[in-house]
């Protein structure tokens, strides 16, 4: 799997059912046969041992209700406009002198 790829929940927490089921392979051996990285398949298991065997995810799974996601994406976007409001503002100044 390419770099940035997104994996849903239900594919982590197989994952790591996947490794637990089969303790004869490595790690490595199971990332592997998953196509993911040996990495992804460690975080996930530290993960899921800390949240009783759940691997949350970030994204709309993530949110305590669809305010909750509403209010995460107006910061966003209120950030995104602050910074190209500052961009302007530089521009502006520049060409003005």
């Amino acid at each position: 799997m390419g770099k940035g790829q997104t994996f849903t929940k239900q594919f982590k927490e197989d994952a790591v059912k996947y490794k637990k089921e089969h303790p004869e392979l490595t790690l490595v051996q199971a990332a592997s046969n998953l196509g993911i990285s040996l990495s992804a398949l460690k975080h996930w298991i530290a993960i899921a041992k800390k949240n009783d065997g759940a691997v949350p995810t970030r994204g709309t799974g993530n949110f305590s209700s669809d305010e909750a996601k509403e209010i995460a994406w107006l910061e966003k976007e209120l950030r995104d406009t602050k910074d190209a409001l500052e961009i302007l503002k530089k521009a502006i100044s520049i060409l003005g002198k």
